[in-house]
């Protein structure tokens, strides 16, 4: 069977051009517009989108206002930013295919033992695409994102996957390479004169004899990969798994003698993990179905006709799949979305032509090309750039200044902020360290630790008066934290600096944890302790649940960093 093609072919380009006549033109065009933004690196000025898509610009407001209402957008200015909501549907992929969840811990692992980077990269078309990466953090370090896609060709994981091909994959594989030989589908790609195409078959065949492959700086100079496969039961390829370094370290003799036998022995355990009977993860609960249809028809109410609902439904039936829903049947995607049996299939022929979804007898299954839509550029941000936009709506509602900031030893430190425009403010910048103990946001990350590690924390140097109403005996301090876990939240009242006042909760990640805090900072005379309570504390709580949905949504499958 042929594979598909990767993102070069025409129905990307003009997808209207050679679409089925049930095909769903407005969910054609919404997935046009996030791969163009994603191929930006997830920013664009609506003119550029207009010019780049082809579409008038009432149809690019329309599908980016219907974005935008969907969370998987946000509008700032002239521009059209990607935002995190929109994970869900590369999450749906992942945790569909199982792969990331499964032997994302074993390859971890291996790049902790290597100290190289490691990745697990499936098939897409004649291409391969990342779905697991495990980077070391130098001053030259690889920068390839999940759902990065590479042509074959050059890549050591594509010559593992070439090894399998028929002879219509390697038809198909000609005709891209003639029909883009400049690899202009592969953006991902840094340029090169090397294609790895000449040799490109009798490459794949030595890999075949091998079992393993190797990339001599076809992707970049001066970068060197090594890949193993990793087979289902079946003896099928699922995925390669690769590390990767750089020829100040490596050649590719020393990096196969030095790494091949940890590599291999790797991808053993992780052939035996996809074996076990055992690893089956339980089925998720598809997003609530029965809320689809009165969201949809509130959404239309509200914005009229700038609201795309057949585009809306199109995209909401890939979040049909995950874990444990990795093949549906057209009925149970109809019920897992609350939509009509007709408008499910209508969507799902829309979303196969694009290459997002794949029909195998009777049922269907996402393919890697979902990854497409915004993952690359929203699985590498950090913490900060997820906040910075919640901060700003909270500094606006409260007319406040806000901060985001992190736990270092016995400090905060800053690492976000939104400043007011008032003539008397709160000015502090971005890496400024404070005593946790004399700041709410400190407090409130300090509160959240087990009382060892807590105690450790404090144990340093001695509290000291910053103020007259500065707390520092150890037995208050250890009440008053107690009293925060409780609470949820703490307000500090000028004793960091006299006149300054503020409030703070905790960001949690998936697990728990709480991994950073959010403020809100005042002087003292604009709102009393209580108005802060009353006033400050529900707009603050909304921003923090906004930060960690946002958060959880990325997190999933991808590591966030503080900043």
């Amino acid at each position: 069977m042929p594979l598909p093609m990767p993102s070069t072919d025409a129905s990307v380009d003009d997808p209207a051009a050679t679409a089925p006549p049930e095909a769903v033109t407005p969910l054609l065009r919404g997935i046009g517009v996030l791969r163009r933004l994603t191929g930006a690196g997830g920013r664009m000025p609506v003119g550029e989108l207009e010019r780049a898509t082809g579409l008038a610009r009432s149809t690019v407001d329309r599908i980016t206002g219907t974005l935008a209402r969907m969370g998987y957008v946000r509008i700032e200015g002239r521009d059209v930013v990607l935002a995190p909501p929109l994970l869900e549907l590369g999450n749906a992929y992942l945790a569909s295919v199982r792969l990331p969840g499964l032997l994302g811990g074993l390859a971890d692992a291996l790049a902790d033992e290597l100290d190289e980077s490691v990745s697990l990269a499936v098939p897409d078309g004649d291409g391969i695409r990342f779905v697991h990466q495990a980077t070391r953090r130098r001053a030259m370090s690889v920068s390839f994102r999940i759902g990065d896609l590479l042509p074959a060709e050059r890549t050591a994981p594509g010559l593992l996957f070439a090894s399998a091909w028929d002879a219509a994959d390697w038809a198909a594989w000609r005709e891209r390479r003639a029909a883009d030989p400049a690899g202009r589908g592969f953006p991902a790609a840094p340029p090169s004169g090397r294609t790895g195409a000449v040799d490109f078959a009798e490459r794949a065949a030595e890999a075949a004899r091998h079992g393993w492959a190797v990339d001599d700086q076809l992707v970049e100079p001066g970068l060197v990969a090594l890949s193993a496969p990793v087979r289902d039961g079946a003896g099928r390829i699922v995925c390669a798994l690769s590390t990767v370094s750089h020829t100040s370290r490596h050649d590719t003799a020393s990096l196969r003698a030095d790494l091949l036998p940890r590599l291999r022995e790797t991808a053993a355990a992780m052939e035996r993990v996809l074996r076990e009977p055992t690893t089956e993860e339980p089925a998720e609960e598809p997003a609530a179905p029965s809320g689809l249809a009165s969201w949809t028809a509130e959404s239309k109410q509200e914005l009229g006709r700038e609201f795309v609902e057949s585009l809306a439904r199109g995209l909401t039936v890939v979040t049909a799949f995950g874990a444990g829903r990795a093949e549906l049947s057209l009925t149970a995607v109809a019920e897992a979305t609350g939509l009509a049996r007709a408008t499910a299939r209508r969507a799902l022929i829309t979303l196969e032509h694009l290459g997002c979804v794949t029909a195998e007898g009777r049922t269907f299954r996402l393919t890697p090309r979902v990854l497409d839509l915004g993952f690359p550029p929203l699985s590498r941000t950090t913490l900060t750039r997820i906040a910075q936009p919640h901060l700003a709506r909270l500094a606006e509602r409260v007319r406040e200044s806000t901060s985001l900031a992190v736990l270092v030893g016995d400090e905060v430190q800053y690492t976000g902020r939104v400043e007011t425009s008032r003539i008397m403010n709160v000015h502090i910048t971005l890496g400024t360290r404070f005593p946790a103990y004399a700041t709410s946001m400190g407090r409130v990350l300090l509160a959240d630790l087990p009382p060892g590690e807590r105690a450790a924390r404090l144990a340093g140097a001695e509290p000291r008066s910053l103020t007259p109403y500065t707390v520092t005996d150890r037995a208050e301090l250890g009440a008053l934290l107690d009293g925060v876990a409780r609470a949820g939240y703490a307000l500090v009242d000028q004793e960091l600096e006299e006149g300054l006042r503020s409030i703070a909760m905790p960001v949690r990640d998936r697990t728990g944890r709480a991994v950073a805090a959010v403020n809100v900072a005042l002087h003292a005379s604009r709102r009393t302790p209580e108005e802060c309570v009353s006033e400050v504390l529900p707009e603050l709580a909304a921003a923090i649940a906004g930060i960690e949905t946002d958060l959880h949504v990325t997190e999933r499958f991808a590591r966030v960093p503080a900043h």
